[in-house]
C-alpha cells in the first residue's frame, strides 16, 4: 500500500525563462522512514531488484553503446560514464541544479546511446532527508534521497507525465516507480542513475551541475 508523504513545494520554471521560479504546489512520492537508512523497507521487491543488478546495468548499457558507434561520446563524459567514478560526500547540496540525461543501451528500435540537452532540477533538504524534482519536460522524475553510504544515495521516487502537477506516490502505481543511486563523480559534478528504465534505455544517468545565476 502506498504511504503518502509531502515534499517541500515544487520548483518549476517559466516557459522561457533560464532561471527557476518558485511556487507551490505539493507533491507525493516516497515515504518517509523512521531510519533512511532503511531503505529496503520502503522499496519494492522489483526496484530492489533493478538496483541489485546495476552493475550488469552498466556493463550491458556501455557495451551497447560503445558497440553502436557511440564510443567517442561515451568516453567524452569522462568520469560521468565511469561506473567506478564514485567519490565521498555523495549528497548532492540543496539547491537549483542545471541536469541532462543520457540513455544508455536500447530496448526495442531506440538508439544505444542518446544525450538530451540540459534542462533545471532542484534538490531540497527534509529533515535528514533530500528530495530531487526535474522541473520540466513531458517526463518528471521526483523522489527521495536516502542516504545509504558516504559514497552513494538511494533514489526512490515516480514519474510525473505531461501537464501533471503532482507524481504519483511512491508504490502506487509500478510502472511509474523508479530506482536509482544518486553519486559525486568530481567537484560540484553529480550524477542520478536509474538502471533497467521501464522504455528506451537499459541505464540513465542524469547528470547534475550546480545552477549559477
Amino acid at each position: 500500500m502506498a504511504i503518502r508523504a509531502l515534499l517541500p513545494p515544487l520548483l518549476l520554471l517559466a516557459a522561457c525563462a533560464h532561471e527557476p521560479v518558485v511556487v507551490e504546489p505539493a507533491v507525493t512520492v516516497a515515504p518517509v522512514v523512521e531510519d533512511p537508512s532503511e531503505w529496503r523497507q520502503v522499496a519494492r521487491p522489483e526496484d530492489i531488484d533493478r538496483l541489485d543488478r546495476l552493475d550488469e546495468a552498466w556493463t550491458t548499457a556501455l557495451s551497447e553503446a560503445r558497440s553502436g558507434g557511440f564510443k567517442t561520446a561515451v568516453a567524452e563524459e569522462g568520469e560521468l560514464l565511469d561506473p567506478d567514478a564514485a567519490l565521498p560526500r555523495g549528497a548532492p547540496p540543496p539547491g537549483s541544479y542545471r541536469c541532462r540525461v543520457i540513455k544508455i543501451g536500447t530496448q526495442g528500435k531506440a538508439p544505444a546511446y542518446v544525450a538530451y540537452k540540459p534542462f533545471f532540477c532542484h534538490v531540497a533538504a527534509e529533515g535528514d532527508l533530500l528530495t530531487i524534482v526535474k522541473q520540466t519536460g513531458s517526463q518528471r522524475p521526483a523522489g527521495r534521497l536516502y542516504p545509504e553510504s558516504d559514497e552513494r544515495m538511494i533514489f526512490l521516487g515516480t514519474m510525473a507525465l505531461e501537464d501533471e502537477t503532482e507524481p504519483l506516490p511512491y508504490g502506487e502505481d509500478p510502472e511509474r516507480d523508479m530506482v536509482g543511486v544518486a553519486e559525486r563523480v568530481g567537484p560540484f559534478r553529480y550524477r542520478l542513475v536509474i538502471p533497467w528504465p521501464r522504455q528506451e534505455s537499459k541505464l540513465d544517468v542524469f547528470e547534475l551541475v550546480p545552477a549559477t545565476p
